[in-house]
C-alpha cells in the first residue's frame, strides 16, 4: 500500500479481515503522514521513502518499487498516494496497481476533482476504482459510486460524502484484487 496522507481509506482497507492478511508493507513518501501511525497500530510494517531523498520522479519510483518488491507485495494499492509513479513504476507493476479517485472518470481527473465537481456545477459526483497506467487517472475503471452534490455543499462536506462511499467500495474491490477474482486483462477488467 502507498499512502500520502491521513489515512482514512487505508483504515478502511485494514479493517476489512480478507484485506489486511494481504497487507505486506505500508508505504509513504511523507515521514509524517498519519496513514503510517495506522499501519502501526495494526502491525503492519511500515517505510518512507522520502521525496526530498530523491533528484526526480524516476530515481524515486525506482526506489519506492524497490522497496515494494523486497516487501514480496504482488501488486500496489494507492490509498491516497499523492505522488504521479513513473512511467518504469507502473510498468513494472503492470496491471496490478489500484487506485481510488474522488470523482466518476473520465471526469475531474488529478489531484483537484472535488473542487472542479464544485466548480462545475455538476449534480452528481462520485467515486471510482481504476487500474493504473502512466497517464493520471486514464486506467481501466473497476467500479464507481455516484455521490449526490447538494446545493449547499463545501469541498469539505462533499469530499466527507465521497469518503463514505470510498471507505465501502474500496475493501471490496482490493478484496477481489488480492484474492484474484479481479484481474486486468489487456484494458479489459475481469471480475471473477
Amino acid at each position: 500500500m502507498l499512502a500520502s496522507g491521513s489515512g482514512t481509506n487505508l483504515q478502511a482497507l485494514i479493517e476489512a479481515p480478507e484485506v489486511s492478511s494481504h497487507i505486506r508493507v505500508v508505504v509513504s513518501d511523507r515521514p509524517e503522514a498519519a496513514a503510517l501511525g495506522k499501519a502501526r497500530d495494526a502491525g503492519i510494517e511500515t517505510a518512507v521513502v522520502p521525496w526530498s531523498d530523491h533528484p526526480d520522479r524516476a530515481s524515486f519510483s525506482v526506489a519506492l518499487a524497490d522497496l515494494v518488491e523486497e516487501a514480496g507485495a504482488k501488486g500496489v494499492v494507492l490509498a491516497g498516494f499523492m505522488r504521479v509513479l513513473s512511467a518504469d513504476f507502473v510498468e513494472r507493476f503492470s496491471g496490478r496497481i489500484l487506485n481510488i479517485h474522488p470523482s466518476l472518470l473520465p471526469a475531474f481527473p488529478g489531484a483537484r476533482a472535488v473542487e472542479g465537481a464544485l466548480g462545475h456545477g455538476v449534480k452528481v459526483t462520485g467515486v471510482t476504482v481504476h487500474f493504473v497506467e502512466e497517464a493520471v487517472d486514464t486506467g481501466p475503471i473497476v467500479a464507481q459510486r455516484a455521490v449526490e452534490v447538494l446545493p449547499d455543499d463545501t469541498v469539505d462536506t462533499l469530499h466527507r460524502r465521497i469518503q463514505v462511499e470510498e471507505h465501502r467500495l474500496y475493501p471490496r474491490v482490493v478484496a477481489a484484487f488480492v484474492n484474484g477474482a479481479l484481474t486486468l486483462e489487456g484494458r479489459r477488467v475481469v471480475w471473477s
